[in-house]
């Protein structure tokens, strides 16, 4: 066995910047070995409580979490679920884009979380609740599952002879989930997804969740029966990306409103946990209406700081693996760290988890580099190393994003229009606009100018597969063509547009064909990806939880890292707007593929300076799911022959080799 520190030397910092900060708790698994249990344990525990009385009473609850940056909240949510996995079903809701779209943004988010997989089970947590209602009710319903649809219907109505809203379609709906085949088009019209005939016709229902109003009341209705199951935690994160009202101001009214709304009814067996920064909700909470903060029934919880001795198990929590590797073990838990470091950075013995955090990364780093005869200088924040480690964070978000979403239509139009209005902004575009169209379809459309030219441009973004929704949609485009409200006009959607005989495909091809100036773009996946992944950080970034080299980064600064990286040079939609220039040919896409991996890998050897080669080949799998192994060892090779890398013990076997940075 090695010693410890000849295990730094070669190891991962396991203060890596990309893994320092949480997301959405259904997006990342957290390590169990990583938690201090004491670390605002009295906070878990009163929480407890609250969902206790949840789940008796059937009345919503409601409290507000808060705290610094940096303080945890968005991992004690992830906490949270985990440790009431068995009690309670989860929902991480981030920001929404309009404040016309809260309801069916809420709805959206509710069931994507529902139908995810709760550890140790097999279900889906939507499954499971549905299937613990229909057993507390009745379980002779479960034997008339595969009876009729009718059957199933009119035992529901019975039970609930009034208060749920359209109340046929959505029985028919809960008994469709129970069949695999139709589960995902059942789940497709409970999140508000906009169906063609054909599938609301499987589904044995008329017409698609297509309003504020039905989705609020469908809502309703999922808080109505859950209260024969467990309740449901609605978690609020990242709210400093939420919509702005004209004054600049954050407008947390939308969402108290709906909080207002889902206690005025009963049953309903909700809890809302709104996490909000400390600083945030003081500056924004005046300006919510009194009567519907009385609606904060739970109480506040603030985010206090740790105690240094909960900041050592936080260290010794992330270094135990290292440890354990080593020939003798170090004497102190935190070594290369220890209390004098801790006492002498944090002199009033109290400090914020991230801060512990940023302290192991620095302080790791640097004796890591001492061991390998290195100066700290080579590694101070220039702007090329903020670059690189930029990248790294960029590629493991990007990485997390692929996973999330696996198809364009798994956002809504007014997403991706919030998304692209953010990455238009990055770009420097100008007069960066939402709310082109007019009417009901307005947040499926933006416009913008490009730098130094008055020429405005309109996107319209739909994919819905319902033709009668397609035919609106390009009424309301004919009519900002009529007006001349821009230059041009693209329409940005992958569905298919219908045939000949749609009167909505006429009026397509009138408007996006023959010698017009409008286009029409097929957005791909890949380029979804790109939007999703700065949505993220953008997210990230205004609750300055996007940390760099031990820098907080705001939203300015991200603007600019973005825009001299290039990375969404290589996003096809963006260039297709012709908003970016493209770094390589589309011919060259396979290529460019391969260069973005091997990018990846010599930035994530210069971040860690020396390494084990198959910790280099395990992480770039990690991040790269397609990639073969064998490429990965041309690619390290290549870099090789570049004087980019150096390859220590190069005849040895592949676990015994190391890698190491060349400077200069």
């Amino acid at each position: 066995m090695a010693s410890i520190d000849q295990i730094i030397q070669r190891e991962l910092n396991p203060f890596d910047p990309a893994t320092l900060y949480t997301i959405n708790f259904w997006q990342e698994q957290q390590n169990p070995n990583l938690n201090v249990d004491s670390i605002h344990q009295s906070i878990i525990t009163d929480i407890e409580m609250v969902l206790e009385q949840v789940a008796q009473e059937h009345n919503p609850r409601t409290l507000i979490l808060t705290g610094d940056s940096g303080s945890g909240k968005s991992y004690l949510l992830g906490r949270i679920k985990k440790i009431f996995n068995t009690k309670a079903f989860f929902v991480y809701i981030n920001p929404w884009p309009h404040g016309d779209y809260i309801w069916r943004h809420i709805l959206r988010q509710t069931v994507d979380c529902l139908m995810k997989t709760p550890d140790g089970q097999t279900d889906s947590q939507l499954l499971l609740w549905l299937k613990s209602l229909l057993a507390f009710q009745n379980s002779s319903l479960l034997q008339k599952i595969i009876g009729e649809r009718k059957v199933f219907i009119r035992n529901l109505k019975a039970i609930y002879p009034s208060g749920i809203y359209n109340p046929n379609d959505f029985f028919s709906v809960l008994y469709h989930l129970l069949d695999p085949e139709y589960t995902p088009v059942a789940c497709e019209w409970l999140r508000g997804d906009d169906l063609d005939e054909g599938a609301l016709k499987s589904l044995g229902i008329k017409s698609s969740i297509d309003s504020e109003d039905a989705a609020q009341k469908i809502i309703t209705n999922l808080g109505i029966i859950s209260a024969a199951s467990q309740p449901i935690v609605l978690c609020f994160d990242n709210l400093d990306n939420i919509p702005r009202l004209l004054n600049g101001t954050l407008d947390l009214q939308a969402l108290f409103n709906v909080n207002s709304s889902i206690h005025s009814y009963y049953p309903q067996n909700f809890l809302i946990i709104i996490s909000i920064i400390t600083s945030t909700w003081k500056q924004n909470s005046e300006l919510i209406q009194p009567a519907d903060k009385a609606r904060i029934n739970a109480g506040y919880f603030h985010l206090k700081p740790i105690t240094l001795e909960q900041g050592e198990a936080i260290l010794a929590a992330r270094l135990n693996a290292l440890h354990s590797l080593a020939k003798t073990k170090p004497k102190s838990p935190i070594f290369p760290l220890s209390k004098e470091i801790l006492e002498k950075k944090f002199p009033r013995g109290k400090t914020l988890p991230r801060n512990i955090l940023e302290l192991g990364r620095k302080e790791y780093e640097q004796y890591k580099l001492k061991l390998l005869n290195q100066t700290q200088d080579s590694q101070d924040l220039t702007p090329e190393t903020k670059l690189v480690t930029f990248k790294l964070i960029w590629q493991d978000n990007y990485n997390k994003t692929q996973k999330k979403i696996s198809k364009i239509t798994d956002l809504a139009a007014p997403e991706l229009i919030r998304m692209l209005q953010e990455v238009l902004n990055a770009l420097q575009c100008q007069q960066v606009k939402t709310k082109l169209l007019r009417g009901k379809y307005a947040s499926h459309s933006l416009s913008y100018q490009k730098q130094n030219q008055e020429q405005v441009i309109g996107v319209v973004w739909t994919e819905d597969p319902n033709m009668n929704s397609f035919y609106n949609t390009m009424n309301a485009c004919q009519k900002i063509v009529n007006k001349k409200l821009c230059q041009t006009l693209y329409l940005l959607r992958a569905t298919e547009v219908g045939n000949t005989k749609n009167i909505s495909s006429r009026i397509y091809r009138k408007i996006f064909q023959g010698r017009s100036k409008n286009i029409h773009i097929k957005p791909n996946l890949k380029s979804v990806h790109f939007l999703a992944t700065y949505h993220s950080l953008v997210n990230a970034a205004l609750a300055n939880e996007l940390v760099i080299e031990g820098r907080i980064i705001n939203l300015k600064e991200f603007e600019e890292i973005i825009f001299d990286s290039q990375i969404l040079n290589n996003c096809s939609l963006l260039q297709d707007l012709s908003v970016v220039v493209p770094t390589e040919t589309q011919e060259k896409q396979n290529e460019l593929d391969l260069d973005e991996i091997k990018n990846f890998v010599l930035n994530f050897i210069r971040k860690q300076s020396f390494m084990e080669r198959n910790s280099i080949i395990e992480n770039t799998l990690n991040q790269f799911v397609k990639i073969e192994r064998s490429k990965i060892d041309i690619i390290i090779a290549e870099l090789e022959r570049a004087n980019k890398i150096k390859i220590i013990a190069p005849t040895s076997k592949s676990d015994e080799q190391l890698v190491c940075f060349v400077s200069g």
